[in-house]
């Protein structure tokens, strides 16, 4: 009877799964029609439907898991027996890890109490070898005894998006040139010289990217084209040889793509050897598999620690008054937990912090916010623990902890890319980066404001400084929606009495927002105060926020560029 039981477990788990590589492969499959129609509206909305998916489906299936398991639910040698059933199901699966990563999620849900058990979880891998598929569906090649004119043309051919090209005979001369400039200024074709292109096109925001790579000189030279779909047509905007800006298009702080992934293992072994200095589950994490990329990560941050003999500690940075944050120093990922009491002037409780990190997960991140995977009982060695950060969490996150003999045990902890504080990074850099920093740091703020967030706290110990000295904003329990915030004039002083008020004279609502205040707490150097200010004069104006919002209402998207304006083949044309 109870092998019945595992038998019929292991097929639910295994419906669950296929119904949401079904739903999610559907979801994807619509992004195509919304780039040829420019519905920005359509595709925003699709692909929040897409992230939510995931944890809707895992709910459903633990629902009807628990109506059949009963005393079952929290029995190890049931689990036990019901996981082998399971991965021997998925054994001939194209897509057998994201089906592990699914039981685990499932198991963690089921199973009350369930810490991290390799007897019970695909902790690690469950397959020590993985089937080499024919990559016929995976690429487009191209010979290069065609020529690189009947390259790029046939390219463009494979790309026709459904939608007439803007100017098809000026985009493939700027594409030609692109190839002469970088590649055959150094190296010279020969007869092994190949072109392989992804056939899968990766759109995000109203682009969309295809993704290849030209083998000379006995090594590959990966590219990325992306394209625009235009009022007058579809265009190539740029191409990028620059492995950072390559790179930056696949950073964690950019929303997911949506890309089809027929084997998706086969397609990040593609882009692993396109863009090597990305990691396995930052890729995976890229084209929407996120969760199947925090198991991945995990199985690397376990490996880092048998590899590593640092102690944990605490963040560098002011201390915030709602996170306790702390970090390995030889791993490049902060740890946050939301404390169980927050100094003033904070007012907000737990769960609604936990409420702003959602917010952020289904939102366009734009390039200017932290990606986070967020954790539960996530174990860490207790050896490894440094005695003050541990004091530290005692008094400040307590109620998230419980320890063994050998381990810290966290309760809830979001995890995300380790980053310069804006603060500190300011205090040590030069003139010239400080500058450069400053001007980041408004940039941020403004396209985040353009894609509907309004951050809150803007001082800079809540932004960071990236190895590519990007700024990104990392701190979520203020932000709201821009198109919910009043932004105001402050009103002008007209009695002695209201100049020499102690506190405001005017009505002030929850939602007021005085931008002409930014100036006092935005930047502290003197050197770099002023160019800040007349750099960004739009920030302290609330004209240019009232206009923001108008476009946001008037349902008008923006594209967020992950590569600069100055490298587009036709600068300032209208998308």
């Amino acid at each position: 009877m109870r092998e019945k039981l595992t038998d019929e477990t292991a097929l639910v788990l295994i419906s669950g799964f296929d119904t949401y590589v079904r739903e999610f492969n559907e979801l994807t499959d619509l992004t195509p029609a919304f780039f040829k129609a420019r519905d920005w509206k359509a595709m925003q909305q699709n692909h929040r439907k897409r992230l939510r998916l995931y944890k809707d489906q895992v709910r459903t299936t633990r629902q009807l898991l628990s109506e059949m398991l009963l005393e079952n639910a929290n029995s190890f040698d049931f689990w036990k027996t019901a996981k082998s059933h399971y991965s021997q199901l998925i054994s001939n699966n194209r897509d057998k890890e994201l089906a592990e990563t699914f039981f685990n999620s499932v198991i963690r849900k089921s199973y009350s109490g369930l810490a991290i058990n390799e007897d019970l979880m695909f902790v690690h891998e469950g397959y020590n070898s993985c089937v080499i598929y024919p990559n016929d569906n995976l690429y487009h090649s191209y010979p290069s005894d065609w020529g690189l004119k009947k390259i790029i043309q046939k390219i463009l051919e494979d790309f026709d998006f459904g939608v007439p090209y803007m100017n098809k005979e000026e985009d493939i001369e700027f594409l030609i040139k692109s190839v002469k400039d970088v590649i055959l200024t150094r190296y010279i074709p020969s007869a092994e010289s190949t072109t392989q292109v992804l056939k899968s096109v990766f759109y995000r925001n109203k682009g969309a990217y295809v993704i290849g790579r030209i083998k000379i000189g006995n090594k590959w030279m990966p590219f990325i084209i992306p394209f625009l779909n235009g009022p007058k047509g579809v265009f190539a905007d740029t191409m990028i040889f620059d492995p950072n800006l390559m790179s930056g298009l696949f950073s964690f702080s950019r929303s997911y793509f949506m890309v089809k992934a027929d084997i998706p293992s086969q397609l990040i072994s593609f882009l692993n050897a396109v863009i090597p200095n990305k990691k396995i589950h930052e890729l995976y994490n890229a084209i929407g598999f996120n969760k199947h990329g925090k198991t991945e990560f995990y199985r690397d941050f376990l490996n880092h620690l048998n590899q590593s003999q640092d102690q944990f500690v605490l963040a560098e940075g002011v201390k915030g008054l709602v996170m306790s944050v702390c970090t390995l120093p030889s791993y490049n990922v902060v740890f946050k937990m939301i404390k169980d009491y927050f100094d003033p002037p904070k007012t907000m409780t737990r769960q609604e912090v936990r409420e702003k990190y959602k917010m952020v997960g289904l939102h366009d991140r734009v390039g200017r916010m932290a990606d986070t995977h967020e954790f539960e009982e996530f174990h860490l060695p207790l050896d490894r623990i440094d005695p003050t950060l541990l004091e530290e969490l005692r008094s400040t996150v307590n109620s998230l902890l419980y320890t063994t003999s050998d381990e810290l045990i966290l309760k809830h902890v979001y995890i995300e890319r380790k980053m310069v504080p804006l603060n500190i990074y300011l205090e040590n850099c030069t003139t010239e980066e400080a500058r450069q920093a400053v001007e980041e740091y408004g940039d941020s703020i403004l396209e985040m404001a353009k894609a509907n967030i309004f951050p809150g706290d803007m001082m800079t110990k809540n932004f960071g400084v990236t190895r590519q000295k990007r700024v990104i904003f990392y701190d979520y329990d203020e932000i709201e929606f821009l198109t919910d915030m009043n932004f105001r004039e402050k009103p002008i002083p007209e009695t002695y009495e209201q100049i020499y008020a102690s506190s405001p004279w005017y009505d002030i609502a929850q939602n007021d927002v005085f931008p002409q205040d930014f100036k006092r707490f935005m930047i502290g150097r003197n050197d770099v105060k002023n160019h800040f200010f007349d750099f960004h004069t739009e920030l302290f104006n609330p004209d240019n926020w009232k206009e923001i919002q108008s476009k946001i209402l008037s349902g008008q998207g923006i594209h967020a560029f992950s590569y600069p304006q100055k490298i587009r083949f036709r600068p300032g044309e209208e998308i």
